[in-house]
């Protein structure tokens, strides 16, 4: 299997060399390298010269999505695994994907379980964020518990689902997930593959409140391009839960006019 892994990063260089080293350090070489720079303003082009065989696309600033779809236009392999530039594999990641997808050839695309480091400390995940694999649509509409870190993914798949949404800010991999899980079976390679770091400022996780906000709209959404009954009501449950919460968070700050429009949302997925 040939592997192109695509990397968008911002103003993020330490983390970027780190991350590609992670890269450079498997056990099961990536054929290609991309790494997209969403318009940075620090050493990131530095790469070029630090790592030349790492193909270097910038683009102006325009969010981590573009970046990921312009490294998947650009991607000229079969596969492709994501990774995000301020998070790490481990040495046997693509190893382990590889020999998952060899011996399961019907399913285009895994993932792995994950370890998350804070203050240089493993911290406990909570129980919500457990990986499951198979038809895992329904798990998926509370939160998105697949990092795109651990992602490798058949480049078909997306011609054919669709690439991540450039209009989300955030939860643009929650939606694309979503889009696979509903037709798709995904699978789990159920080991910790890839370490995510928490505490950095930039993350886009802290940067926006209420991330409901935004995994409604991606509900919405697929409400539109669904037509299997079971899914559809799957759909509203979830959207009538997620509305609910953005509700009492409205009350809670005399928000009028958002009251109003969560109420309506409400009331038009009952």
């Amino acid at each position: 299997m040939h592997i192109t892994v695509v990397i968008p990063t911002y103003n993020r260089y330490e983390f970027l060399r780190r991350a590609l080293y992670s890269v450079l350090d498997q056990s099961y070489a990536a054929s290609e390298i991309i790494v997209v720079d969403d318009g940075s303003t620090d050493n990131t082009a530095s790469i070029k010269e630090e790592f030349p065989q790492v193909k270097y696309i910038y683009q102006n600033n325009a969010g981590v999505s573009r970046a990921r779809n312009l490294g998947i236009v650009n991607a000229v392999h079969e596969w492709i695994a994501f990774l995000d530039s301020d998070d790490t594999w481990q040495r046997d990641k693509l190893k382990e994907q590889v020999n998952f997808h060899l011996q399961n050839p019907t399913i285009l695309m895994s993932f792995t379980d994950e370890k998350w480091i804070r203050d240089d400390k493993e911290v406990k995940i909570p129980k919500k964020f457990k990986k499951y694999g198979g038809e895992i649509f329904e798990k998926s509409l509370s939160y998105c518990n697949i990092a795109p870190s651990s992602t490798l993914i058949q480049k078909n798949l997306l011609d054919e689902v669709g690439f991540f949404d450039e209009s989300l800010e955030v939860c643009e991999d929650y939606d694309l997930w979503l889009r696979i899980a509903m037709n798709y079976t995904i699978g789990l390679v159920d080991k910790k593959l890839i370490t995510k770091y928490a505490g950095h400022n930039d993350q886009l996780s802290f940067k926006y409140w209420g991330m409901d906000r935004f995994r409604v709209l991606a509900l919405e959404k697929l409400l539109s391009t669904c037509d299997n009954a079971q899914q559809v009501a799957l759909i509203k449950k979830e959207a009538q839960k997620k509305y609910t919460l953005l509700l009492k968070g409205a009350q809670k700050y005399d928000k009028i006019l958002e009251i109003k429009n969560y109420e309506k949302k409400i009331e038009s997925f009952q």
